[in-house]
């Protein structure tokens, strides 16, 4: 009974380790409890409850009148793309059974405590070379792009130092910063919408993720989960929005800075496919993503851009991450199902920057709060927001229904205790009929061939004679 205790004990730790780093990988929760629904079974526990939240884990084992909770909590703890990689092939062996989950711990003991793949120079010149991508995207000029690439630059070192104290207040002074700079220089370079510009450096700030998963979550029914990292990443933005605010306030800029300026040339049109790459390189090297997966990232952007261009066409701007998010997801569950492929979040998360929620979010709060025009544009960013979130989410049913069928609805059920169940004895009239388990009247098995001569023993419930 001690040996079942301790192996008790040790697979709920081992699942709330594997959901917590789930949890880091920016996954949403209504997917965690299902993975660890299926790492349950696959080590023989069919009594195995979960509850998920953005910072807390709850497991319970143990059928009923015998179970045992374990909790997890976890603030601001987030994986780099080789993490994710790592955790999700240990979720693979999980999944199949074929690692002790006393070994399954040391392994996420070791995920935890992995090494940058690059040096910090090469990680810095990542987080510049994914600003200069995303600003050929978002304003395509030579000159914003040579000043993202310099913000980039300076944000990437920055971001070097470690700090749990100074990671709550860095989104503020990244975005004041930013905004300094390109307040300093609007007026003397052209640079073409200085708002659109400062989404470029402070891209990996931007809670576009977070705010799709909370949409994805709300739709699945996770409403804390959901509502809770919605919150979270809508008070990003109003941070995010305040850095840029202040430097504008103490540079004097006036209301109508904040909207958007017409460039006076325009760039090639190939240069948004040279945008494209150089956001899939600077996140390959920023993120220290792992040997073998570029080349799936670069895919998944490219189907995503290219989505979004179409939806551009058909649909309008505002919904148009609707079919980008519609055509890469059906890619990027593929491309996780290959045997050398990539985790379905190392090549989501690109694919939300490139689609870019987050930063139509922060354009629209900045402009409603500095100027009178930006509110109805901050509802755009909110319905796309919905839109890529909706695009996920069919994206994901389809997939779901052609490769693995629909799923039975789940039944309410609630289970007795087990105490309880034992002691229920049968009613006054099944005991009175022959037959019947536990009735008053014995009946004997028919005795085999080679057992002529033995009496049958009695079976369980029988009187004795």
């Amino acid at each position: 009974m001690t040996d079942v205790v301790a192996d008790q004990a040790v697979l709920g730790r081992f699942l709330l380790g594997l959901a917590q780093g789930m949890n880091a990988a920016g996954e949403s929760v209504d997917k965690i409890g299902e993975t660890m629904g299926v790492v349950s079974r696959a080590y023989g526990r069919t009594d195995t409850d979960v509850v998920v939240l953005p910072t807390v884990v709850l497991i319970e084992t143990g059928s009923a009148g015998d179970e045992r909770v374990a909790i997890r909590s976890a603030i601001n703890v987030s994986f780099r793309f080789d993490q994710i990689a790592a955790l999700y092939r240990l979720i693979e062996r999980a999944r199949a059974g074929s690692i002790e989950p006393i070994d399954g711990i040391t392994r996420l003991n070791e995920i935890g405590a992995m090494r940058q793949r690059f040096a910090w120079p090469v990680r810095v010149f990542g987080h510049a070379l994914l600003t200069t991508g995303l600003c050929l995207l978002l304003a395509p000029t030579w000159q914003g792009a040579l000043i993202a690439f310099a913000l980039g630059a300076l944000l990437g070192l920055l971001k070097l130092v470690r700090s749990p104290t100074l990671q709550l207040v860095f989104p503020v002074f990244a975005a004041f910063v930013s905004a300094l700079a390109v307040f300093l220089l609007a007026p003397h370079i052209e640079i073409g919408d200085p708002i659109r510009l400062l989404i470029a450096p402070l891209a990996t700030f931007l809670p576009g993720g977070v705010l799709t998963t909370a949409t994805v979550e709300l739709a699945a029914g996770q409403m804390v989960a959901g509502a809770s990292r919605l919150v979270f990443g809508l008070v990003q933005l109003a941070l995010l929005a305040f850095g840029i605010l202040a430097a504008g306030t103490l540079m004097g800029v006036d209301d109508s800075s904040y909207l958007p300026l017409e460039a006076t040339g325009t760039l090639p049109w190939w240069i948004p496919a040279i945008g494209v790459l150089l956001f899939a390189v600077g996140n390959y090297l920023h993120f220290s993503a792992p040997k073998g997966t570029f080349g799936w990232v670069l895919l998944t952007l490219i189907v995503a851009f290219t989505g979004q261009q179409f939806g551009i066409a058909l649909v309008g701007e505002t919904v148009s991450g609707f079919i980008g998010a519609l055509a890469m997801t059906p890619v990027v569950l593929w491309i996780a199902t290959l045997r050398h492929g990539a985790p379905s979040q190392l090549t989501f998360l690109p694919a939300f920057w490139l689609l870019v929620p987050g930063a139509a979010g922060l354009v629209g709060i900045t402009e409603a709060v500095g100027s009178s025009a930006g509110l109805e544009n901050f509802v755009g960013a909110l319905v796309s927001v919905m839109s890529i979130a909706l695009g996920v989410l069919i994206g994901t049913a389809l997939y779901r229904v052609v490769h693995h069928g629909a799923a039975e609805i789940a039944q309410f059920h609630i289970e007795v205790p087990a105490a309880l169940s034992e002691s229920e004895e049968p009613p006054f009239w099944a005991r009175i009929l022959p037959g019947t388990p536990r009735s008053f009247w014995g009946r004997r098995r028919p005795r085999e061939p080679e057992d002529v001569a033995e009496q049958a023993p009695p079976e369980a419930g029988d009187r004795p004679d």
